[in-house]
């Protein structure tokens, strides 16, 4: 990674969204960013929504974080087309991209960096922030 893809230990938002474009299977044509990197992919879009509506109404749902409760369960995928991780749990299609450079350890254990993603998605159901919105 370079440099310049770094701003106060967080990757720039071109940064985050070229990672996140590599992260996702180029199936998925419709999806929307996140500022803290919860992105959700939009399968079925009824006619007349619009994929930021109905990003916004899946994060407001799914993305805040309710420990012992489905909210609080997550999966920590390894990446194979970028650096890192995505962090999967509770919403179908939601996820948030952790790069290596926000985990301190260089040998942090799955469940480590599963937490730190899910704190990330928390932050982002708890202020959304869209930054990008990609389309078919």
């Amino acid at each position: 990674m370079k440099k310049s893809d770094m701003k106060n230990n967080n990757l720039t938002k071109e940064a985050l969204i070229e990672h996140v474009k590599l992260a996702i299977n180029p199936h998925f044509k419709d999806w929307v960013l996140f500022k803290n990197g919860t992105y959700i992919i939009i399968e079925n879009l009824e006619k007349g929504e619009t994929i930021e509506a109905l990003a916004m109404q899946k994060m407001k749902e799914f993305g805040p974080v309710h420990v012992g409760s489905p909210a609080g369960d997550f999966n920590t995928i390894t990446l194979n087309k970028t650096e890192g991780w995505v962090i999967a749990g509770h919403g179908y299609g939601m996820y948030t991209y952790v790069h290596p450079s926000e985990v301190e350890d260089p040998e942090a254990q799955d469940y480590v960096i599963g937490l730190f993603g899910r704190n990330k998605r928390d932050e982002d159901g708890q202020h959304p922030e869209i930054i990008y919105v990609n389309r078919a």
